[in-house]
């Protein structure tokens, strides 16, 4: 049985996390965090008798394997940190960190030996997108993004986006096109750029997570996309994730790391 904390458990994401590990007898709950909650009212938040509550980070007792965090870029980093220097292997699903971050993060893994994972995106669908984008771009080097989620999300573009553009440059073999003599006569008309890809973030009310990716050739085009109807498409991979950090080797991002 592998051992779990959740950190953001009360948010959108982290409270499906919570119902998905409670309900798999491979996985135990053992504690939650959150700077916002009070530890002594466990029944306040639904969750098992014998799980642990913490508002503070220096306060948590490591007694779990695994640390799953859906905090917030910020809070996420220095969560990072705290496991892997507690020795529990951190899966982060909160987007918005800097690359900077990332090496940060890596080089804290590598002095205490051990693994963990970024996941830009839990959903299959978003994996799967991602990698035929790099293939794409190998025969289309002529890309660009459009990410559209529900209009609470506080990051654009999505890590999802940025992943996906990271990918479809380490996949071509050649630049894409450039425009001289454009123009924008709107600042950021063309969005956010990642060497050459433009990547559109959309956020509208009714939307989840959703992403599709254009290529542009001579005489024709491309598109790939994904769409993630509900947040419960995103637990199974999560799923994947705690039970195959076995696989991992160093900190990596993307959960084709342990599929």
């Amino acid at each position: 049985m592998i051992k779990v904390l959740v950190s953001g458990f009360r948010g959108a994401m982290g409270a499906k996390a919570v119902k998905m590990i409670t309900a798999d007898p491979d996985l135990k709950l053992v504690s939650v965090y959150s700077p916002n909650v009070d530890p002594q009212d466990g029944a306040k938040y639904d969750l098992p008798s014998d799980c642990k509550i913490f508002n503070h980070l220096d306060e948590i007792e490591p007694d779990a394997q695994v640390w799953v965090d859906f905090s917030t870029p910020d809070g996420a980093f220095e969560n990072a940190k705290f496991a892997l220097e507690h020795h529990m292997v951190p899966i982060i699903g909160t987007s918005g960190l800097s690359d900077q971050a990332v090496s940060e993060l890596q080089k804290i893994a590598q002095q205490n030996q051990m693994n963990g994972l970024i996941v830009p995106n839990f959903g299959l669908s978003a994996v799967l997108l991602m990698q035929f984008a790099k293939q794409a771009a190998k025969y289309f080097p002529d890309a660009e993004i459009i990410e559209m989620h529900h209009a609470d999300k506080a990051d654009s573009p999505s890590g999802t986006a940025i992943n996906t553009a990271k990918l479809i440059v380490e996949g071509r073999e050649a630049d894409g096109q450039k425009n001289e003599k454009e123009i924008e006569t709107m600042p950021d008309a063309r969005g956010a750029d990642y060497e050459g890809v433009h990547i559109h973030a959309v956020r509208l009310p009714g939307y989840v997570a959703h992403e599709q990716v254009l290529f542009g050739g001579a005489g024709e085009a491309l598109t790939i996309r994904q769409d993630s109807f509900d947040r419960e498409s995103f637990m199974h991979g999560l799923n994947i994730a705690i039970k195959n950090v076995d696989k991992l080797d160093g900190f990596a991002v993307g959960l084709e790391n342990v599929l």
